[in-house]
């Protein structure tokens, strides 16, 4: 491993025997980098994630592969952990050009089938799902921010396989078992080396932030209950290293996961707080709550990280619905909540 501190930093870091940490860049955004993994043997190359398309990601990764002597060209396969921009794109433009396999989960086919058809901004389900956060004010200033003409769907393909359930993926010497982890995406997959005792986490554990909740071209019943259930099934696997997407390699998964499942705890309780505090909608609550460890007003976001904020705090009020610590009542699509 090695000894720079910064996980940023572009290069080939190797964590274990025949896997190396690729970091890439990402544009604009708070988390800064991405960890590509590249696990190999002697015939072939596979990439745990892929990345953003973006000039600059495809350098650094052309760079790093070739520190490991290796070229876009060897990659065998990629093994996506889930849909989102920054893990999958990358691996769809390299496919164009070397015909590379892409393994992604199932439970990621309704949200792909969203991305690649074309549609209007004011068609997005998101929109939908905001209304009934009662979240008026921040639909406006997201379509005051879009782009005219609609969705992109330049960047989005099918993968060539989809993984179904627990998988075992042998990798040469090596096997990878892939194990579905919904709640930060309805088809997220973890892969988990159980003899080298690795876990290649995606974004479902990460070491220092918590996953985004709630949020989906294809929304979930609820995501949050997908989430903390994933969790609980990950922390009855042996302890392993954790290979987080975004951060540094950490040495307990099942640590980590002890705190994200206390986490939310504690969130699920400000929630309740908030709304026996006179809180009606999401949208009300979130702006009732601190956001990032910084403990941020609601206003001191961006538009975007407003919106993550309003779904998951109406997936953790939902959650609450569940659990009976809460009512929930529609009313013209829009949800309020009491106790």
């Amino acid at each position: 491993m090695s000894q720079r501190s910064e996980w940023t930093e572009p290069g080939a870091f190797q964590v274990a025997p025949g896997v190396h940490r690729i970091p890439l860049p990402l544009p604009s955004d708070a988390l800064r980098a991405v960890n590509v993994y590249a696990v190999e043997n002697d015939q072939d190359l596979v990439l745990v994630d892929g990345g953003w398309a973006l000039q600059e990601s495809r350098r650094q990764l052309e760079t790093a592969l070739k520190e490991i002597g290796r070229g876009l060209a060897d990659i065998t396969r990629f093994l996506v952990t889930h849909v989102h921009r920054d893990h999958y794109t990358q691996a769809v433009a390299v496919r164009r050009e070397f015909g590379t396999r892409i393994s992604l989960g199932i439970g990621e086919r309704e949200t792909l089938e969203v991305l690649t058809r074309p549609r209007l901004p004011d068609e997005s389900a998101q929109l939908v799902q905001l209304h009934a956060c009662g979240a008026g004010p921040l639909i406006e200033r997201l379509r005051a921010s879009w782009k005219e003409g609609g969705h992109d769907t330049v960047e989005w393909e099918m993968p060539d396989d989809w993984i179904d359930g627990r998988t075992a993926l042998p990798l040469g010497g090596r096997e990878l078992l892939a194990v579905p982890t919904p709640g930060h995406t309805r088809g997220h997959l973890v892969f988990a080396d159980l003899a080298g005792g690795l876990l290649f986490a995606g974004d479902h554990v990460l070491p220092h932030i918590t996953p985004s909740i709630g949020f989906e071209s294809a929304p979930a019943a609820s995501p949050l209950g997908s989430y903390l259930r994933s969790l609980k099934l990950v922390r009855q696997l042996p302890d392993m290293r954790l290979l987080p997407a975004h951060g540094p390699v950490t040495d307990s998964v099942h640590a980590r996961v002890d705190a994200l499942l206390e986490h939310h705890a504690d969130r699920l309780d400000a929630c309740a707080a908030a709304v026996a505090a006179g809180s009606g909608t999401a949208y009300e609550t979130a702006r009732a709550l601190t956001w990032t460890r910084r403990g941020r007003h609601f206003d001191e976001l961006d538009v975007f990280n407003q919106m993550l904020a309003t779904a998951e705090t109406h997936a953790h009020l939902e959650v609450l619905v569940a659990q009976g610590r809460l009512r929930g009542h529609a009313d013209n699509g829009v949800t309020t909540y009491a106790e």
